[in-house]
């Protein structure tokens, strides 16, 4: 059965971030987030800083032991919330969480890399991988 090119695509895209993961690292001085996927064993520490009135993500990071998804994910994640306001996040962290759950709709597209990963909701078991960093900084955020 051979891929069709935007399958294709979503696949070179979702290595890449895997492979080569961006803001891969720590910040120092900046609020550490811990989690953990007890179902896989990802876990993915998070480094958050934001300006001086806690508004904007003025430097993001992660270091983390996932699989592809997970690692792929945050890599994405950062690099879409990087210079965003917590409430531009808390929208990106809601609208991805409903697309890997299988809902559709426009604001996907302000996801960027991120939208790529709209395939996850056919494997539910993989939905807490595709989500863990979004939950981090959700946390980070102390909205969780």
């Amino acid at each position: 059965m051979a891929l069709s090119k935007l399958e294709s695509l979503y696949m070179a895209v979702v290595a890449d971030h895997s492979k080569h993961p961006h803001h891969q690292g720590s910040i120092e001085g900046a609020h550490q987030v811990d989690l953990n996927n007890p179902t896989c064993g990802d876990v993915i520490s998070l480094s958050l800083k934001l300006d001086e009135a806690g508004e904007i993500v003025e430097d993001i990071a992660f270091i983390n032991a996932g699989c592809t998804i997970s690692t792929a994910a945050a890599s994405m994640m950062t690099d879409l919330v990087l210079g965003k306001t917590k409430a531009e996040v808390l929208e990106l962290a809601k609208i991805f969480s409903e697309m890997v759950q299988g809902q559709t709709d426009e604001r996907q597209k302000e996801l960027g890399d991120a939208a790529f990963l709209a395939g996850v909701a056919k494997f539910p078991q993989r939905i807490k991988c595709a989500t863990l960093a979004w939950n981090a900084l959700k946390k980070g955020l102390g909205e969780e």
